[in-house]
């Protein structure tokens, strides 16, 4: 099966748009990467030639005015005589030429440079061969062209996939694929990593001054350790599928951890040798890439974006990169929220001095500029108004709303619906600083990312050399301890196969159903979730007898707390007005409904009436949570020949609510179009609701479980998940 995996070099800082819009994240989005990779080449070749033309062949005396051009010939005007044009500030080409032969220092950078392009060249030549047998497989395997594989889903994808396998038997160990078996192969290498961050393996964490505990992980450091423990030379791999079979034995393991810290050695070495060469590049790289952006708009320097960090730590197991962005770009505003709801008095105060101070010193250089344009010929005038507009810029957007309402733990309540993991510790914390700081980890500042990439090439040697080799014997420990062989697929992260007898934890649920030690348990739950995530994600993926068994339990338990609960047309009459609550915008129906899950507990719990005009029970958010979970639930046995999960939501809503009356295009936009792409949309909104809504509820009762004296809300006694059989038989 074809390699769907395209690891990128330490070459330059990588930006990434996180907002994609509802379900156009659930489309195998077609990507020519070859033409992608080919203009990479160009921008390589122009940055280099630019940066020599700029050092070696501008006259920069001439171009600063600092020396007097005089331009004498027969009928020159006098006045033109010291004018000085562009093409006195560049020098001939041979002096140019001249200039870059005598300068031993830049020759050999030029040659360093061309032997990085004629790499990249090689590599770009055989990534095109790969894409080119991808693309022949879609063509003649799958029956897919290239103009009708936009507006395939990833799952019609992967079910042509599986039949294929059935009747060509492509994969000749085993007779048929499952889903999980095709994520295994193209998440392979990223389901280790996101175990290893899961496990606090990886990153290395910093304890700096005055910034405290420090997480640091770039697009450069996660390259070398791609490089060092999967396939770059030395690696514990032997191969893309397999791990090498001397670092599934125990008895060498301190043998073993010697070797893999002497490769780290030598891997920080050969950074640190190469740092000054990559730090030009990438200094260079951010200033061609981000001046202009700066200049045009100062305040995308303040705009947030998902670290690395956070999209591993945040990362499913078995879940593509297409599901995370899509499902990260749902978090990105209730995130946003949340991160600006805190404000410094102090810093609010000194920001909107600043930002009067500079605007009153710029308004008089443009009323000035106004009177008279000969203004701007004045040396640095332009200069000053340019950077009192960043400052005033940067300074407004320290400036929080006035019209904001502080409510911190509902809107971290909100932005658990979408990212589905945090730390217990958040809960009941959300007002602190110490949340926000770690919230920061996750999500930073664009002008923290661009920092952190520039110094990348100076802190990543000293990570290798001081920091990773000393985790070298847990390392060698975490493969050796998490390796396992599937059949037709290789050597996988052990999590990945979201075992909960094996990887279990019974704070989440699995209490009677895992033999996990701590060491073997997943922490925050990940592997519930996952599971839980992948199932809804592959609604005909048959999970084994354990899987089968925690999600039938589940089942049973959010039937028996939904009884408790508030009913579904409830929460479906308050929808409008709960999403009024958390948005200013009127969502869909599956956000409607997410929304009105979120809010109903401050609408009871103030008081406010139903539409029957009695005084509704306080509840929480996970009995809400539950009493729809259980409808789908009741309405899956009535339509079991449809989708497990998509159909479902849908189905079990009815057209005459009121949040269809207030967004009529969605039930019709099901039942009256025939768009393929508008029908895969509402799937999967509802299907990512169905996951929210699944994070709260887990979350809640793990609350329960492991710190009930910090749940907030009025509770039944909580039932254990071992004890629904024995109630049930009673």
């Amino acid at each position: 099966m074809a390699n769907f995996e395209a690891y990128q070099e330490y070459q330059r800082i990588e930006d990434f748009e996180e907002d994609s819009p509802p379900g156009e994240e659930d489309l195998l989005v077609h990507v020519p990467e070859g033409l992608k990779e080919f203009f990479e080449l160009i921008q390589l070749l122009f940055v280099v030639t630019f940066t020599t033309f700029l050092v070696n062949c501008v006259e920069y005396d001439v171009l600063f005015a600092n020396r007097v051009v005089n331009h004498t010939g027969p009928g020159q005007n006098p006045l033109d005589r010291n004018k000085v044009t562009l093409t006195d500030a560049i020098l001939p080409s041979q002096q140019c030429t001249q200039r870059i032969q005598e300068n031993s220092w830049i020759i050999f950078l030029l040659i360093m440079a061309a032997i990085f392009w004629i790499y990249r060249l090689v590599k770009v030549f055989c990534n095109v061969l790969s894409y080119w047998e991808i693309r022949q497989f879609y063509i003649k395997a799958l029956k897919i062209s290239m103009d009708e594989l936009c507006n395939f889903t990833w799952q019609e994808v992967q079910d042509r996939l599986i039949s294929l396998q059935r009747e060509q038997q492509m994969c000749i160990h085993k007779k048929e694929l499952t889903e999980l078996d095709i994520y295994h192969r193209i998440l392979r290498f990223k389901n280790y990593m996101v175990a290893m961050i899961n496990k606090s393996l990886l990153p290395v964490q910093l304890q700096l001054p005055l910034l405290g505990n420090v997480v640091f992980l770039t697009q450069g450091l996660k390259y070398n350790f791609e490089l060092i423990l999967f396939w770059g030379p030395g690696s514990l791999f032997q191969n893309k599928w397999n791990l090498h079979p001397k670092y599934k034995r125990n008895g060498n393991r301190l043998e073993l951890a010697q070797q893999l810290s002497r490769v780290i050695l030598l891997m920080g070495v050969a950074n640190l040798l190469l740092c000054p060469f990559i730090l030009v590049w990438q200094v260079l790289y951010a200033f061609f890439s981000y001046t202009e952006v700066i200049r045009r708009e100062p305040g995308s320097l303040g705009a947030r974006r998902w670290s690395l960090f956070g999209r591993l730590y945040l990362r499913h197991f078995n879940e593509l990169d297409h599901e995370l962005h899509g499902r990260l770009g749902r978090g990105y505003k209730p995130t946003s929220k949340y991160m600006n709801s805190f404000t410094s008095p102090v810093l609010t105060v000194l920001a909107q001095n600043f930002a009067f101070f500079s605007g009153s010193i710029l308004a008089v250089l443009i009323a000035l500029t106004v009177y008279d344009e000969d203004v701007l010929t004045v040396q640095h005038i332009l200069t000053a108004i340019t950077v009192l507009g960043v400052v005033i810029t940067i300074a407004r957007s320290f400036i929080p709303d006035e019209h904001m309402v502080w409510c911190p733990e509902q809107l971290l309540q909100c932005m658990l619906a979408h990212i589905h993991y945090m730390p217990d510790h958040w809960r009941g914390n959300a007002n602190k600083s110490e949340t926000r700081d770690e919230v920061a980890q996750l999500f930073q500042y664009k002008a923290v990312f661009i920092l952190e990439e520039l110094l990348s090439p100076i802190v990543t040697p000293f990570i290798l050399i001081f920091h990773l080799r000393n985790k070298s014997l847990e390392i060698i420990d975490f493969f050796r301890n998490f390796t396992v062989e599937v059949v037709g697929v290789g050597d996988i992260c052990s999590f990945a196969q979201m075992d909960i007898r094996r990887h279990g934890n019974p704070t989440w649920l699995s209490e009677g159903q895992t033999e996990a030690s701590v060491y073997q348990q997943a922490e925050n739950g990940k592997t519930e979730l996952s599971l839980m995530h992948f199932t809804i994600k592959n609604p005909r993926w048959q999970p084994p007898q354990e899987s089968s068994v925690f999600i039938s339990q589940l089942k049973e338990k959010v039937q028996h707390d939904a009884q408790g609960g508030p009913s579904t047309q409830l929460l479906l009459s308050e929808a409008p007005l709960c999403t009024s609550l958390h948005s200013n915008q009127s969502g869909s129906g599956p956000d409607n409904l997410l929304a009105s899950v979120l809010a109903h507990p401050i609408l009871t719990a103030s008081g406010l009436q139903g539409r029957d005009h009695r005084f509704i029970p306080p509840s929480t958010a996970a009995s809400a949570a539950a009493s729809v979970l259980a409808s789908l639930s009741t309405s899956q046995l009535q339509h079991s020949g449809r989708g497990r999960s998509h159909s479902l939501l849908h189905s079990s809503i009815h057209p005459e609510s009121t949040m269809y009356r207030s967004d009529r295009t969605v039930m019709e936009s099901m039942s009256n179009s025939g768009s393929h792409i508008r029908s895969n949309t509402l799937h999967t909104e509802f299907a990512s609701a169905e996951m929210s809504l699944h994070a709260i509820y887990m979350h809640e009762l793990h609350q329960q479980t492991s710190h009930p004296q910090r749940t907030s809300g009025q509770w039944q006694n909580p039932v254990p998940m071992r004890d629904l059989h024995t109630n049930a038989g009673k």
